[in-house]
């Protein structure tokens, strides 16, 4: 199976669904359609040519942990090496930091075509990212002038050090420790786990951001503060001068991204790991959700990609593979699966939830762009409310689907799925970390229906109703059969989004508990008319271009197609979920435990 970073699929996204002409000139000036165009196709050269050959092999052949060193998958280094030399990690970082700042949706971008090529090793640059914008935001001019120029070129990668053995998504519950010393310096003491890139052989330098607790730090997240530790010090000059005392001692055994080094970090086993304060004391987490908040986005990507890459394994799967005959012939050749309905409900189930993910993350993108760069205040101002919307949704709905589209990719495959040999299996297990780390999904919906919903009273999730419903009638008023159906299907979920919303407002002045019971149910809502929306956008982009001279047809009416299987499949089921949303917490009572055991 060769694989294809789908280019034409992601610029489509861009300009049609996700509003990505929107941030040409003000901030970008050099932007421009060649520009862009440019930039996706490079990045498709070396997702294809370098970057998606490792796949497989890093899958079979992971990071290994010998002697104290952790030594990456074959072909990492040299695949980094060209990852650095195509400036691929600055692409939206300041000038003046050594970045060529162009738009962050450009990043985007690049975290989807490299996931789907492959996402063991993708997955590291996106924790330097993190790290970039986290020392951005609170780091000294000294911090930033020693670590910024580096990171972002790529030549040193970062990592994010929160979760310990009895803290993972509770982090009031961070033990390690910080004891300064006087010179600006503090002594870092502790361990983590569970830490991406922790360890690894591509670069010469590892930045790594570490909460910890001052001994006079308060109990609970209040007591939380950010350090950055380096894996070599770094001197006055920027030069590099020995190791310090931080180390690797596990690499765990995981279920999946068998090639990303995931370790056990030890911190001051000599007592000899310094590092320096990053922001203020006891404010760590503030830095921390800046980090996270990047994350978040990056991991919804990461599942857009996975399943990209899942969906045109099968799709190729599916038009070779023969195996029964029509309906009503009983000889003659056996047929490519790809002519039963039911393969073809499978792979048009992918493709539509590939392209929906797609777009509602572009979006997000795009409107963090926008929030920070628009001319406009007004623009702006709606433009972060949007973004902060669309975070839970780009993360939770995005990597619930992913792993919706590898297990079907598996089925598609039948037998053959749930053997190694076809690769299908691998996906899958790749996939399913993205919807655990960087917050569970489950949390994602907590913030949803608790920051972003009640945070501002509705607002922005009732903004979000009318551009659905404004959608809808732009859909309708488009005149075609399909347009008009996709206009009667966005239109009833859209209602039914509406009347969820207005519940848990409701509910919120009464019990909390019925809130959170219907979190999760209304995430999922959100996301299936977010989908349709974008969907619908594109496909009445699709229906007008299909008039043009030279227009290629067949791509054209294949967006209109797929955004009529989601309305289909997709928004009758979220017109559905009301009754699940504003069931209640009586539907997930606390039973005693012997009710539920045999």
């Amino acid at each position: 199976m060769t694989f294809a970073t789908p280019v034409r699929d992601m610029r489509f996204t861009l300009d049609h669904m996700a509003g990505f002409g929107g941030l040409e000139g003000g901030a970008f000036p050099e932007l421009s359609d060649d520009l862009t165009s440019a930039i996706l196709e490079e990045l498709g050269k070396y997702c294809d040519n370098v970057v998606a050959p490792l796949n497989w092999g890093s899958d079979q052949d992971g990071a290994v942990l010998e002697n104290g060193v952790v030594r990456t998958s074959p072909g990492f280094q040299d695949a980094y090496r060209q990852y650095v030399e195509g400036g691929w990690g600055s692409l939206a970082f300041p000038e003046d930091v050594g970045g060529q700042g162009l738009p962050s949706t450009l990043a985007v971008a690049l975290v989807d075509a490299l996931n789907a090529a492959c996402m063991s090793f993708a997955i590291g640059t996106t924790l330097t990212t993190g790290a970039v914008k986290t020392i951005l935001h609170a780091g000294t001019d000294e911090q930033k002038r020693l670590y910024l120029p580096k990171l972002v070129s790529g030549e040193w990668t970062g990592t994010m050090n929160l979760t310990e053995p009895q803290a993972g998504s509770d982090l009031s519950g961070v033990r390690a420790k910080a004891e300064p010393q006087g010179d600006g310096t503090y002594k870092i003491s502790g361990q983590k786990i569970y830490i991406t890139y922790g360890d690894h052989d591509i670069a010469d330098n590892i930045i790594h951001l570490v909460l910890a607790r001052l001994p006079d730090a308060p109990e609970g997240t209040a007591g939380i503060s950010m350090f950055l530790v380096p894996k070599v010090h770094v001197a006055a000059d920027g030069s590099l001068e020995g190791r310090n005392d931080v180390a690797a001692v596990g690499l765990e055994e995981k279920m999946g991204l068998h090639g990303s080094p995931t370790c056990v970090m030890a911190y001051g086993e000599r007592g000899e790991c310094v590092g320096t304060l990053l922001g203020q004391e006891h404010k760590g987490l503030k830095n921390m959700f800046v980090m996270m908040n990047s994350a978040r986005l990056d991991v919804g990507v990461q599942g857009v990609g996975v399943a990209e890459r899942g969906y045109q394994r099968a799709l190729a799967y599916a038009l070779e593979r023969r195996q029964g005959r029509a309906p009503g012939v009983k000889s003659g050749p056996q047929v490519e699966i790809f002519k039963h309905a039911d393969v073809r409900r499978m792979l048009y189930s992918m493709k539509a939830m590939v392209e929906a993910s797609r777009a509602i993350c572009y979006a997000n993108a795009v409107s963090y762009d926008l929030a920070r760069y628009a001319a406009d205040d007004a623009v702006r101002t709606r433009s972060k409310s949007v973004e902060e919307l669309l975070t839970p949704i780009s993360k939770a709905w995005s990597t619930d689907r992913a792993n919706d589209v590898t297990s079907l990719g598996v089925q598609v495959h039948g037998g053959m799925g749930y053997v190694e040999e076809t690769g299908a299996a691998q996906h899958m297990r790749d996939a399913r970390i993205a919807a655990i780390y960087e917050g569970t999904n489950g949390i994602q919906a907590i913030d949803l229906v608790g920051r972003k919903l009640q945070g501002d009273g509705g607002a922005a999730a009732k903004a979000f109703v009318e551009e659905a419903r404004a959608e809808a009638a732009a859909a309708k008023d488009a005149g075609t059969p399909e347009l008009s159906l996709v206009a009667a299907r966005l239109s009833r979920a859209t209602d039914a989004l509406e009347a969820s919303t207005d519940w848990l407002l409701e509910a919120a002045k009464r019990d909390q508990h019925d809130v959170l019971a219907g979190a999760t149910p209304y995430l999922k809502q959100f996301g299936n008319v977010a989908g349709g929306v974008y969907l619908a956008r594109g496909a009445r982009a699709a229906a007008k271009a299909m008039g043009e001279a030279g227009a290629d047809a067949a791509y054209l009416s294949g967006k209109v197609a797929i955004a009529r299987f989601f309305a289909d499949n997709f928004l009758t089921e979220a017109a559905g979920l009301t009754e699940a949303v504003t069931a209640g917490a009586d539907a997930v009572q606390e039973l005693d435990p012997a009710v539920l055991t045999a």
